[in-house]
């Protein structure tokens, strides 16, 4: 029964780091070779998706594994900005859950006493104000009254269609509209889209 349950395991791993998420493999979200990672057996997936047993709180994620922050984020501000702020939305709190320094990186499969942390330039903390806003709706109406941003219901995202159907969560702006964590197009930085003359920023942004 453990051979089999051992064997499930590894096959669900492979095909999620293989066929479903790209090249996770070897990438910066590649954690097999991590000394903390031993109770995972050195598996690329454990860290935040498990077959069995997964945190069915958390909606935006397939079988979450990893604990989620609590931590109360202060939003990105400024004058120019039309959008109206808040706190990040579900799916970048999942990036949060390491990335704010508050939740410890070895923190899954029900670990809540890990002391390995984000640390460096990988360190955004719970202070969002120097970093680019997510999680506000942006739509026709905010490009309209932006004016230099483009209609994300009709602009091309370069990914094959619309910015709004492949760059947005629930038509907001997230973490993930810019970084893919499978790295699944192996661009710098888990960029979803090379930025090499600003093409990333200038998908969304009329300038």
């Amino acid at each position: 029964m453990k051979s089999m349950k051992l064997l499930f395991t590894l096959l669900f791993v492979a095909a999620i780091a293989t066929v479903g998420f790209g090249q996770i493999a070897n990438s910066a979200h590649d954690f097999s070779g991590e000394n903390w990672n031993n109770n995972g057996n050195g598996q690329i997936c454990v860290v935040c998706h498990t077959p069995h047993g997964a945190d069915i709180s958390v909606s935006d994620a397939p079988l979450w594994n990893h604990e989620v922050t609590t931590a109360s984020f202060t939003p990105y501000t400024s004058s120019t900005i039309d959008a109206t702020m808040g706190q990040p939305g579900a799916s970048s709190k999942l990036c949060l859950s390491c990335h704010d320094g508050t939740v410890a990186v070895d923190n899954y499969g029900g670990t809540t006493n890990g002391n390995v942390y984000v640390t460096g330039g990988d360190l955004i903390g719970t202070d969002l104000r120097s970093e680019h806003p997510i999680s506000f709706t942006y739509d026709a109406a905010l490009a309209t009254t932006d004016g230099e941003l483009f209609d994300p219901t009709t602009a091309n995202s370069g990914l094959g269609g619309t910015i709004d159907a492949d760059l947005l969560i629930g038509n907001k702006m997230e973490c993930a509209s810019c970084h893919d964590v499978h790295d699944a197009a192996g661009n710098s930085k888990l960029l979803v889209i090379s930025n090499a003359a600003s093409a990333l920023c200038l998908t969304c942004h009329n300038k």
